[in-house]
């Protein structure tokens, strides 16, 4: 009877070196993300800095090794640099979140083995999203026939989190509208028609990351006989 009491408790003394013995317990983190050249990137504990322009979004993995009979939990800890507390939490393994707000967020992966009896280093990602910028050409020539400056869109954008644009005509109608700062824009035509050649309105509201606001008035050149060698500032 003692033999056989003794039994379980050896086996469950030898359980923990038995997992061991399996492989490492260990994470191996990485994190995806499109960079601002348009290109699938990854980060990981060995190179964990990630940077672009809001809204960046970034898909984050523990990728644990074999655990054998331990049971892993995950949190994901979002943090502002420079700040004490945590705006996020995340219980899961893999976890994703699209960065808004400029500046530099630490993004901390704590994995800990049945509850807490054993727990593995924790690895922070630095996801720094830039400032923002916006900016607009005075003119642009549709139909001219050189395939250049054909729409009249946004000439530099970054960071830009909210956006609305309107372009109107010198009696104060609206004729074109668009919401996105990476769209073509405006094509010189209204219900489908060619406009005239002439001075138009641009009126833009938005936002960066980093709160700034933009509220942009300005003349818009419509140049229909614009050809090659002639000069205007775009």
């Amino acid at each position: 009877m003692r033999i056989r009491q003794f039994i379980p408790v050896l086996f469950a003394l030898l359980m923990p070196m038995v997992a061991v013995a399996q492989g490492p317990l260990d994470v191996m983190p990485t994190a995806t993300y499109t960079d601002d050249e348009g290109n699938l990137a990854t980060a990981d504990k060995d190179n964990p800095d990630i940077s672009g322009q809001a809204p960046l979004f970034v898909n984050f993995y523990a990728n644990p090794t074999d655990m054998g009979v331990y049971i892993p939990s995950y949190e994901w800890h979002f943090r502002m640099q420079g700040e004490e507390k945590d705006f996020m939490v995340r219980y899961e393994e893999n976890t994703d979140y699209t960065f808004t707000t400029a500046g530099t967020t630490l993004v901390t992966l704590r994995t800990t083995l049945n509850q807490g009896e054993l727990e593995i280093d924790s690895v922070v990602f630095k996801v720094t999203v830039s400032e923002s910028k916006l900016s607009f050409p005075n003119a642009f020539s549709p139909n001219n026939g050189d395939g250049e400056n054909n729409t009249f869109k946004v000439k530099e954008y970054q960071s830009i989190v909210e956006f609305h644009a309107y372009i109107f005509n010198r009696w104060g109608q609206k004729l074109y509208e668009w919401t996105d700062p990476s769209a073509d824009g405006w094509d010189g035509t209204y219900k489908g028609k060619d406009v005239k050649e002439g001075v138009y309105f641009l009126l833009c509201r938005a936002k960066g990351a980093d709160g700034q606001e933009y509220l942009i008035r300005k003349d818009v050149n419509l140049l229909r006989g614009f050809t090659e060698g002639d000069s205007y500032n775009q």
